[in-house]
């Protein structure tokens, strides 16, 4: 494969001009201005030649925290679905949560949905529970479940609220050299979760879920994330406070991740009167204040990750009244194209940084050799039209919840390349 005349974007090295590349056995093989088929590849007929010309040839996607609900829950999003709708966003390697039925906290489930992934065209990894059956309670054997496969642990979905528990589990995973990523929510400030406690929730007449359930875990965790030594995840932080938080706390030393999803820096709590349930997760998109916040953490470092949180639910489960229907949203497909919109357009992050946060910096978290452009990596890419405006309304996905459909975003995906393979083509 050579792929000619694209923008080659590099978040690893700073590369970002006009270069060819040629892909042999997977693997990238020649970087350079002017690849040539008979000089360079003693090509056949069969070679393939991508045109990138006025297109942006970045690495491939890569989500840290993705739900593609099997097992248990396949009505709403499987292994094959959650794969063809990543290859369509883009990206080329996943990271998948372990809140299934049954729960990823054994050697067991985590081993089957791992050997499944490897029928997918993507690279699928899976993160194990911290606790049984994610109830905070009893630690999974973190030793087994990484010699097992797993690349991480977390109980997403449901809060640690077990301070002592949480510590313990931020030490066991450092010394394994493990990331553990966290849900902050403390169920004792909620009433109603998936809306933000404000004017929205009020208007609606319910109390919803105020920023500080999220701050005071946030807050705690950071201190044990110091002590610990442990690569901590906040996981799809929404507030302002939290973000202040978070950058506090790494200048003291904790080694300090968040992420930052494509909803929390686009949309505000005003989105559920337009959108309804399509607009409900947790944490709850909060005001324009906190929106702003975290767009400034993306711009000076303290959000190093933007990762979808990935949650397909039927159009049955929401289309329930706003307090009954479950949280979250499908991303994969409009992730890279919010990115852009919300973030490269208005001129808070350049090209490269935003790849850095969808590419190297989650690559590098994870231990993943992928990630870059670079002459011997895997042949990963994202090849898109950064300026091509487009609508959602067709997904890839099994679920259809997202209050982005029918929004006019900029910056199309036009071929996702995993392995040196074409997955996904938008012709």
């Amino acid at each position: 494969m050579i792929i000619k005349n694209g923008i080659v974007a590099d978040p690893a090295s700073g590369l970002y001009e006009q270069m060819d590349i040629l892909v042999k056995d997977g693997i990238i093989v020649k970087i350079a201005p002017d690849i040539s088929c008979t000089s360079d590849t003693a090509a056949t007929e069969k070679e393939k030649i991508i045109d990138a010309s006025e297109m942006i040839v970045g690495p491939g996607l890569i989500d840290t925290h993705v739900h593609f609900r099997d097992p248990g829950f396949t009505y709403k999003e499987d292994i094959h679905t959650g794969s063809l709708a990543a290859a369509k966003g883009g990206f080329t390697t996943v990271v998948c949560m372990a809140n299934t039925k049954p729960t990823v906290d054994n050697v067991d489930t985590l081993k089957d949905n791992l050997t499944r992934g490897k029928q997918e065209k993507i690279r699928m990894y899976q993160a194990a529970a911290i606790s049984h059956s994610l109830k905070g309670q009893d630690e999974v054997d973190m030793a087994a479940l990484k010699e097992a496969g797993a690349c991480g642990f977390t109980d997403d979905g449901i809060p640690l609220t077990n301070a002592a528990f949480c510590y313990r589990a931020m030490q066991n995973a450092a010394k394994l050299d493990m990331p553990i990523s966290l849900h902050e929510e403390d169920p004792a400030f909620i009433k109603n979760n998936g809306i933000n406690h404000g004017k929205i929730s009020d208007a609606l007449g319910i109390y919803g879920s105020p920023s500080i359930a999220e701050e005071a875990l946030v807050a705690r965790d950071c201190l044990l994330a110091l002590r610990s030594g442990a690569d901590v995840v906040i996981q799809h932080i929404s507030s302002g406070v939290s973000v202040d938080i978070v950058r506090t706390y790494k200048k003291l030393g904790a080694r300090l991740h968040a992420e930052a999803t494509p909803h929390h820096f686009t949309l505000t709590e005003d989105a559920v009167l337009e959108h309804g349930t399509l607009a409900k997760m947790n944490p709850p998109l909060r005001t324009e204040a906190d929106r702003q916040k975290i767009i400034e953490g993306l711009i000076d470092g303290t959000i190093d990750l933007i990762a979808t949180d990935h949650a397909p639910h039927s159009t049955e489960e929401k289309s329930k009244p706003v307090t009954e229907a479950p949280s979250g949203i499908i991303g994969l497909e409009t992730s890279l194209a919010l990115g852009i919109t919300s973030l490269v357009k208005p001129g808070h992050l350049s090209m490269l940084e935003l790849l850095e946060k969808m590419t190297i910096n989650p690559a590098r978290l994870y231990h993943m050799p992928y990630g870059t452009i670079s002459e011997g990596a895997a042949a990963d890419f994202v090849i898109f039209d950064p300026d091509e405006k487009w609508v959602p309304c067709e997904y890839a996905s099994k679920s259809s919840n997202t209050p982005f459909t029918g929004m006019e975003l900029t910056g199309k995906v036009k071929y996702t390349v995993c392995g040196g393979n074409v997955i996904y083509s938008d012709k």
